[in-house]
């Protein structure tokens, strides 16, 4: 029992930290001037008391957030 243990742990522990490059990879992705055009123009007034409370980095992920439900039920809005 000992030794399987001993054998799985490392495979599970790097394949954790793999999903988690894969989780964290949004995050840290710096928002573009044009994606905080189109934040304030665009966002809900949740969004921006989350902007307000929190800060952009908050606001953009939960903006992305909505944004991409409304892609994935092919709602996306005409662009101005």
């Amino acid at each position: 029992m000992v030794a399987l243990i001993v054998i799985l742990f490392p495979p599970l522990v790097i394949a954790f930290l793999l999903v988690m490059e894969r989780v964290e990879e949004p995050l840290r992705r710096p928002a573009g001037p044009r994606e905080v055009a189109e934040f304030l123009s665009t966002a809900s007034a949740g969004e921006v008391d989350t902007l307000a409370n929190s800060g952009i980095r908050r606001a953009m992920v939960r903006w992305r957030r909505r944004r991409a439900s409304r892609v994935r039920r092919g709602a996306e809005p005409p662009v101005v």
